[in-house]
């Protein structure tokens, strides 16, 4: 039964058994999303502290939001928006991405200079340099612990910067910002009972679409198979 005819938001999503990524993963991944190698298919399970899953994160804290899938300024955004629909802390995401990335020099959707605060910009060469370069320089000035403690306070001060951007893309889509919980928990149930079709018919393979409303969400799989799933938020 349909509970809504016009759904402010519709997201396409594709499902598959094994992913060609290197990684064989199984799991969901947003269409929008599909050639980007840095966004790597998630399966349903929430988090240990977080009651959605990925792709909940991926439509609402990201798309839904205006915020593109990759690239670090953006996660930095999109982490807080999970941090207001949930409660979770962003510390220890945000200090993976530091340690695992930007600390060598890794930028993602931009360059290091850019990503920077102004403080960090102001103390380097105008010469051209590589992000390993200007790690190196930053380190030899401030060390590396206070330089991690800065990365750390630039992705708490561009994710809180997401925030009136998030509430006005939301508006713009005709979604209430204050319902952004109720919705992710509707969209994880949503998930979770499509996932749980294909899996248990053995599909490699599945195509469908979230219809998001204020007061009602749906799932519809149109291939290999069609059904649908309703649920009020």
């Amino acid at each position: 039964m349909r509970l809504f005819q016009s759904p402010n938001v519709v997201v396409r999503v594709t499902y598959r058994s094994e992913w060609p990524d290197g990684f064989g993963a199984r799991g969901w991944k947003l269409d929008i999303a599909l050639d980007d190698p840095e966004i790597i298919a998630s399966t349903p399970s929430p988090g240990e502290r977080i009651n959605t899953s990925v792709l909940v994160h991926d439509i609402l804290d990201h798309y839904v939001s205006g915020f593109p899938p990759s690239g670090h300024r953006n996660e930095a955004m999109a982490l807080i928006q999970l941090s207001t629909r949930t409660g979770s802390d962003p510390r220890s995401d945000y200090e993976q991405m530091i340690d695992e990335d930007l600390i060598h020099g890794v930028v993602y959707g931009e360059s290091m200079r850019s990503f920077l605060p102004p403080c960090a910009v102001r103390l380097l060469p105008p010469a051209v340099l590589s992000g390993k370069e200007i790690i190196s320089f930053l380190v030899n000035i401030m060390g590396h612990d206070s330089l991690r403690t800065l990365f750390l306070e630039r992705f708490f001060d561009l994710g809180y910067r997401g925030v009136p951007l998030a509430q006005a893309s939301w508006n713009r889509r005709g979604l209430g910002y204050d319902r952004n919980t109720a919705i992710g928990i509707c969209l994880q149930w949503l998930l979770k009972e499509a996932d749980r079709i294909l899996v248990n018919g053995s599909f490699s393979f599945a195509t469908g679409f979230f219809q998001i409303g204020n007061h009602a969400c749906q799932i519809t799989l149109d291939k290999p198979i069609n059904i649908m799933f309703s649920k009020l938020v």
